[in-house]
């Protein structure tokens, strides 16, 4: 699989496309003068208790207070509430944990209002931006991510991803990892990391510690909010999270971010600088590259597949509902197995829109009722095929005895939403036109003005191919009495751009005779 990153840089934002086998898949849009937040580092103040929701609200300093649940303070919380306050009033004076005391575990199923007081400071990371009326929501878990491994405080565990299969090399990571990594710092190792050298390994890890010594040098006397640690800019991050061999080109239109990016592969994967390009053309990257046709075929309320079917894509404030149509596609001769064609074709749509558009939530999804118990199963696997290659948590539920599907997606930013309409340019935007009987008449009042401001001028009127008919048809048609009244031939033209109302002079060099 070909897989492409192209960037674009404005005045304004960055958009970042991710294309598989020429196909966009993921479109991410960044401010220029906005940090990506997920993955920030603050120390955060505890603003207020909610029992209720077994949450707390803290201020990190954004317009609307965090939202940070039970479930995401993390069993090692007093290991965290102890380093934060002894770094705060200077008690611990090194971001080391050799000689520092975990404190035992948090009650799984406890109360927030056990664990907190108001106003108590606390370490906290960025989980979700905010989204809709939401604030962002926040995690005590505190992980420093690299390319090749992740950093847990208060933690010895180590963690490897399951995609490294091979029991010798995750044998090999695992004694590497051990002898390398400092005391108290628990470690998942990603899989980028299968097949790396141990002076690789050994150098990210030094990189991701001295993050943790800078959030400690910032601690103490520190009043929150205030943010200790920001995330990569988005392009970085995810060059980081998505960057493998199978990477065929990252294509950047700014060279100032060209330079960025190219330093940080110089630093963590050499071997893949060859695949940076620095876009020169004038024309705009994202036409070059099809991203823009992309765009405009694929946010649509309505999809057609190359069969000729279609998926309908609606939006509640409950959840996101997705109905796939056969159109006229399906055969009458086997119509079981032109079902299930139409389904498996409407499925890998699916899950590519669903990651395109980055919907969150409960996703339903209303297939083509099938009979056949092995197609129903085969479906079912083949959509978990097909959002295998999706980074966010999701759970995918077996179809209903209704033909429903339930999707369940993690969601940590907004949904991407573009609008691909436009204005129409006959009614603009009215949805009324003036009486298409009328449109002769106003013909002819503009014709009338042109050969009396410029008799001697040759006139060709373009018009829609029905309207054109309607002029020439008859004995004597309309052409024919336009020559006998003003004793000079209107040339008349179809043009299929024009609406059915629309129609437009030209002369003799094509250049269109306007009225102001």
């Amino acid at each position: 699989m070909e897989k492409e990153l192209i960037i674009n840089v404005s005045p304004n934002e960055v958009e970042i496309a991710l294309l598989e086998d020429s196909k966009l898949v993921e479109l991410h849009h960044q401010k220029t003068n906005s940090n990506f937040a997920v993955g920030d580092i603050f120390l955060g103040r505890i603003k207020k208790l909610n029992p209720s929701l077994n949450a707390a609200f803290v201020d990190i300093g954004y317009e609307k207070d965090a939202f940070l649940h039970y479930t995401d303070l993390g069993p090692r919380l007093n290991s965290l509430l102890a380093y934060t306050e002894n770094s705060l009033n200077g008690n611990q004076n090194t971001s080391r944990l050799d000689h520092f005391t975990i404190e035992p575990e948090i009650i799984k199923n406890d109360k927030i209002e056990n664990v907190f007081s108001k106003r108590k400071a606390v370490l906290v990371q960025m989980l979700k931006e905010p989204i809709s009326t939401k604030g962002p929501r926040l995690s005590c878990e505190i992980a420093l991510p690299g390319r090749y491994m992740v950093l847990s405080p208060f933690s010895d565990i180590i963690s490897i991803s399951k995609k490294i299969d091979n029991p010798e090399e995750r044998k090999r990571l695992q004694v590497l990892v051990e002898s390398i990594k400092p005391k108290n710092f628990g470690v998942i190792i990603r899989t980028a990391a299968e097949g790396k050298k141990v002076a690789d390994l050994h150098e990210e890890m030094k990189a991701i510690v001295s993050k943790w010594e800078h959030i400690h040098s910032q601690l103490y006397n520190a009043v929150p909010p205030l943010k200790l640690l920001s995330e990569l800019d988005k392009s970085s991050s995810l060059i980081r999270d998505l960057l493998t061999d199978s990477f065929n080109k990252i294509v950047v239109n700014d060279k100032e971010l060209y330079f960025s990016i190219k330093s940080y592969l110089e630093s963590f994967a050499p071997a893949q600088l060859k695949i940076l390009t620095l876009y020169k053309d004038s024309r705009n990257i994202l036409d070059e590259y099809g991203v823009t046709h992309q765009i405009k075929a694929s946010f649509g309320k309505t999809f057609t597949l190359s069969s000729g079917a279609y998926i309908i894509i609606e939006h509640t404030e409950a959840m996101h509902v997705i109905d796939v149509n056969s159109g006229h596609k399906v055969s009458t001769t086997d119509q079981e197995e032109s079902i299930m064609r139409v389904n498996l074709e409407a499925a890998e749509e699916i899950a590519r829109q669903i990651r395109l558009r980055d919907i969150g939530g409960l996703i339903v999804i209303d297939f083509i009722d099938m009979r056949n118990v092995d197609h129903k199963r085969i479906l079912m696997e083949k959509m978990r095929d097909f959002m295998e290659k999706d980074r966010a948590q999701h759970t995918i539920l077996p179809l209903s005895k209704f033909g429903l599907m339930q999707i369940t997606r993690e969601r940590v930013r907004p949904q991407v939403v573009i609008n691909t309409t436009e204005v129409c340019p006959t009614c603009n935007g009215s949805g009324k036109i003036n009486a298409s009987v009328l449109v002769t008449d106003d013909i002819v009042r503009d014709l009338e003005f042109i050969l009396h401001s410029k008799p001697k001028k040759a006139v060709y009127l373009h018009v829609h191919p029905f309207v054109e008919a309607y002029l020439k048809k008859g004995l004597p048609s309309m052409q024919m009495k336009w020559f006998m009244k003003y004793n000079k031939w209107i040339k008349i033209r179809s043009d299929v751009n024009n609406a059915l109302n629309e129609y437009r002079f030209f002369d003799d060099n094509n250049d269109e005779i306007r009225f102001s």
